[in-house]
């Protein structure tokens, strides 16, 4: 070997150390950045001899990385529905605020808890039926009752436009992340092609992908020419090509009694609601729309069965045999013309109210309660009290067993269809607390495989310090080495020139 080639062999050496300490350097500088892939410099021997660093490549490993997302988009669906259902949670808990129409702290505020009470007010009142303060006391029961179906029907309604507003908040943010990799994706095919150093390029698209997996569940495509596609979880297509899709999504400001929420769309396609034909399962999106379209309606239909249920069973018909219908008694709503179907329900408990003719603070008569005729008190057919009786407890007795004689109540609220109305509405807390707890213990269950496999991912391509440092000492070590070498040729060159 010539002392010249020697020389370039050196001059090569020292080149390929600077690169790799450069590249050890960055990794030691962002060993605490979030989403950092540990960078690799790749030698290789030039055809004299000597070494250089050829490319720079970084620490990726794919199955970790979808592990990562998967977790992600499952726990954020479960925040979603979690968030939702322990707003709904609130109003059947005894730690709420709620203060009944007598000015006392009522006892807890579920309609399973003032139907309670109201069971109880009866009873009172059958045992002294011509006390006007038991009677006062049902009415006021009665009036506990009706507004806890109307804040929890107005709780239902809340959740659901919550969910829409957060819909459109996270479409937002999904076009916005799509825009973003459009522009990264282009620069890593660009820099695929031309040999440049990606390796940043590759840390965002990585970053931006796992924010994206949080708004809907995702899965993608590696191509050869180093871009990606990407698709949601039930296949359709939200990247590919260099193009991102459209994802539209029109808000519903208010929703009323029976309002149905839009779809979330991809090109014209819904991903969400019953009419989709590949709705996504995952992520901050499918889990705002399963509690917007599926969840909270579902426990405002039970809340409507309960509210129905109050109007069939105080309801009051023609004690003569006669034609007159049967209409709402105690409890009652606008407009009732008579006592609604179990499946003609819809909005009930929000617009469910106590008879203002039996309501003294409305003008009304509380001894209707024990006498009857609070349909109409002008129609003597509703009066069951035909002798005026202070001591009859008839009807009174009626309406304690209207409370715990079984019923019809539709399957479309999700509990069964033939229950007394104590039972139902007991069922309904039942229900709303079991959804409630299995969402905050899937949302734990999520989020510990979303920190075991982020650690999984960060141990496998992230940043070791002391493996860094290690490989920064051999750097050292071979540039000494190198040095020592530069300094035997300067000698030998100094000796040749020294002979001539």
């Amino acid at each position: 070997m010539s002392l010249s080639a020697a020389l370039n062999i050196i001059n090569s050496a020292f080149v390929a150390n600077a690169g790799q300490s450069a590249v050890i350097s960055s990794n030691i500088s962002n060993a605490g950045t979030k989403n950092y892939a540990r960078e690799i410099a790749n030698l290789i021997t030039t055809s004299g001899g000597g070494v250089q660093v050829a490319s720079v490549g970084r620490e990726a490993n794919a199955a970790l990385l979808e592990q990562v997302n998967t977790s992600t988009s499952q726990a954020a669906y479960q925040q979603a529905l979690s968030d939702g259902l322990s707003t709904l949670a609130q109003t059947v808990s005894d730690s709420s605020s709620v203060t009944s129409s007598s000015g006392a702290a009522a006892n807890g505020n579920s309609p399973s808890a003032m139907l309670a009470n109201l069971q109880s007010a009866l009873e009172t009142y059958d045992a002294s039926p011509s006390s006007t303060s038991a009677a006062q006391g049902v009415v006021t029961a009665a009036s506990d009752l009706t507004q806890s179906l109307n804040s929890g029907a107005a709780a239902v309604q809340s959740v659901r436009e919550t969910a829409d507003s957060g819909m459109t908040s996270a479409v937002n943010t999904v076009n916005s992340l799509l825009t973003q990799f459009t522009s990264v994706n282009a620069t890593i095919v660009s820099g695929t092609a031309t040999g440049a150093d990606i390796s940043s390029a590759e840390d965002t698209r990585d970053s931006i992908l796992t924010q994206l997996s949080q708004q809907v569940g995702i899965s993608t495509v590696a191509n050869p020419d180093g871009s990606t596609s990407i698709y949601t979880d039930s296949g359709v297509t939200l990247f590919q090509g260099g193009t991102a899709r459209t994802v539209s999504f029109t808000p519903t400001a208010t929703y009323t009694d029976g309002a149905t929420g839009n779809a979330v769309m991809v090109d014209g396609v819904p991903i969400t609601g019953s009419s989709s034909p590949m709705a996504i399962q995952s992520g901050a999106l499918a889990g705002l729309a399963n509690l917007r379209d599926v969840v909270a309606p579902e426990y405002g239909a039970q809340l409507d069965q309960i509210a129905n249920g109050l109007i069939s069973a105080f309801a009051e018909s023609d004690q003569t045999g006669g034609t007159a219908p049967t209409l709402p008694g105690l409890f009652t709503f606008s407009g009732a013309t008579g006592v609604p179907s179990t499946a003609a329900t819809t909005g009930l408990a929000s617009e469910i109210e106590v008879n203002a003719n039996v309501d003294p603070s409305q003008g009304g008569n509380v001894n209707l309660l024990r006498d009857g005729g609070i349909a109409d008190p002008t129609n003597s057919a509703y009066t069951y009290n035909t002798t005026g009786a202070a001591s009859y407890t008839g009807r009174i007795a009626q309406l304690i067993s209207a409370t715990t004689s079984t019923q019809t109540f539709s399957a479309a609220a999700g509990l069964g269809t033939s229950s007394s109305l104590s039972d139902y509405a007991n069922s309904s807390v039942s229900w709303l607390q079991g959804q409630n707890q299995a969402a905050s213990n899937q949302l734990d269950y999520q989020n510990s495989l979303v920190s075991q496999a982020t650690t999984a991912s960060s141990n496998a391509t992230g940043v070791n310090l002391d493996t860094e440092m290690t490989n920064m000492l051999t750097i050292e070590n071979s540039y000494t080495t190198t040095a020592k070498l530069l300094t035997t040729v300067s000698a030998m060159f100094t000796s040749l020139l020294n002979a001539v």
